[in-house]
């Protein structure tokens, strides 16, 4: 049996923010941690200074990693996102990107706002639990 994700009536609904309320994940199941990922490109540079743009790159890359271990988006339980100097203009992208990968059936998330990360060019990394059947 593969994770299930719930949204409990009586909670609002979070999908179009990007996340879900609840996961549970069968005994048994082998997890993948993936390290937080950021956007950077094969060679660990930073690829733009725009926050969509790594936005996007860091979710490709948590895509690479899952890949690594034939895995793919649809695994993933949880993300911790982590967003410095967050507010809400920055929203919009995360939920997107959340969107754009995994549709109506986001994984759960829990958003961190930091005043820095690793490097001063990183604004935004993105962590994963993901669970293989």
């Amino acid at each position: 049996m593969a994770h299930a994700l719930v949204n409990p009536d009586g909670l609002h609904d979070p999908v179009p923010f990007g996340y879900s309320h609840t996961a549970t994940v069968p005994a048994g199941t082998e997890l993948v941690l993936i390290a937080g990922q950021y956007g950077s490109g094969p060679d660990g540079a930073v690829v733009s200074a725009d926050f969509t743009e790594q936005v996007k790159q860091a979710f490709r890359n948590v895509g690479v990693a899952l890949a690594a271990h034939g895995l793919d988006l649809g695994h993933v339980v949880q993300l911790r996102t982590y967003v410095v100097n967050h507010d809400v203009s920055k929203l919009g992208p995360i939920a997107g990107a959340v969107q754009e990968g995994w549709g109506a059936k986001p994984p759960t998330q829990t958003l961190i706002g930091v005043a820095s990360l690793a490097a001063p060019d990183v604004l935004f990394e993105v962590e994963a639990l993901a669970a293989r059947p």
